[in-house]
């Protein structure tokens, strides 16, 4: 990723900003129109911008030796931006919902004075600016449907998704039997591979002009991907460095279908499932301090390392059965990106 692609990214973003907040649909006044623009900023281009920046590789890639015209660069830097914003919509609900305290380092949106519960509606803004921008840019292009039904899609997806670990995690019903590893695949694929892995690489395709029915393929591999990451991101969640990965890691606590409990599960013993059971998602530091010190003793990195390297085999052997080259070069440049993360 270049340096220059990367400002190239971010200049869209002020575009598309200032697009929004003088959007002739509504009457800003001052007030509304700083809440917008200070709401944006905190939320938006704040993370890694790996999603957003995807797209406009993926077209690269699939474009082969033929550079960008400006406006495909353009145009996929909007697209891109579209990703982040849908991410930044889900990301301020889903703050609220599990009541974190941080967020890519600072603390969650709904945590900062005079935010509060206005941040629901703040997200629902979020998500409506996201036709806004298509509609702006895409009128014209005949794929302008598909991206529609694509973001409605994956949005779909990605709320059942969460729907589902929601009802999974309910707190009166704690009952670690229900986790297992079909369950934790479940809500992976659902809510979080679809839009971080199949969306980006989605939209690089109609751009390219392709027709998305004939690339089931593309989404199975994307998906599988994605389970990857998530994976990694259990683990993270537990063993990561706060000060590296940006938040205080709190799945234990609120009592996640994490693939570490999940593993645990399978691997203890009776005493150490009643061990379980009986510290898993309490709050206070001395029960955390139990089941992590449980993880230590199944070797859960060990497992972890091995799942990662197996996971890996296997992708790799998928991409290379795909026909197309460039396709396959899109695949291998986003697992690339996520193999062995720290963050």
């Amino acid at each position: 990723m270049t340096a220059d692609l990367k400002s190239k990214f971010l200049q869209v973003y002020q575009t598309l900003k200032y697009e929004l907040i003088h959007d002739p649909a509504f009457e800003f006044d001052d007030d509304s129109r700083q809440w917008v623009e200070r709401m944006l900023d905190y939320n938006v281009p704040g993370g890694k911008l790996n999603r957003g920046l995807s797209v406009v590789d993926s077209l690269k890639l699939l474009k082969g030796n033929d550079e960008l015209t400006e406006e495909e660069v353009f145009l996929s830097c909007a697209l891109g931006w579209c990703v982040e914003w849908l991410q930044a919509y889900f990301l301020v609900l889903d703050d609220i919902m599990d009541e974190s305290h941080t967020r890519r380092g600072q603390p969650c949106w709904f945590r900062i004075p005079k935010v509060g519960m206005i941040a629901v509606n703040d997200g629902v803004v979020l998500r409506n600016h996201i036709p806004r921008i298509l509609k702006k840019h895409f009128r014209g292009k005949d794929y302008y449907v598909d991206l529609l039904d694509l973001f409605n899609e994956v949005e779909f997806q990605t709320a059942s998704g969460q729907m589902i670990d929601l009802i999974t995690t309910l707190v009166g019903e704690k009952d670690l039997s229900k986790y297992s590893l079909s369950i934790h695949r479940r809500i992976v694929q659902f809510k979080t591979a679809y839009y971080s892995f199949y969306l980006p690489v989605a939209c690089a395709l109609l751009m390219f002009g392709e027709n998305l029915d004939d690339h089931v393929q593309v989404k199975d591999v994307l998906v599988e991907m994605g389970t990857y990451f998530q994976v990694q991101d259990d683990y993270l969640d537990c063993f990561g460095a706060p000060e590296v990965i940006g938040k205080i890691g709190t799945d234990i606590e609120d009592f996640k279908c994490s693939w570490l409990v999940v593993k645990a599960l399978e691997l203890s013993n009776e005493e150490q499932k009643k061990l379980l059971n009986e510290n898993y998602g309490r709050k206070d530091p001395g029960s955390v301090a139990k089941v992590k010190e449980l993880y230590h003793t199944l070797n859960l990195q060990g497992v972890f390392e091995e799942y990662e390297s197996k996971s890996h085999e296997k992708l790799i052997k998928s991409i290379e059965a795909h026909p197309s080259k460039a396709v396959q070069a899109v695949l291998k440049s986003f697992l690339g990106k996520i193999y062995k993360r720290q963050k």
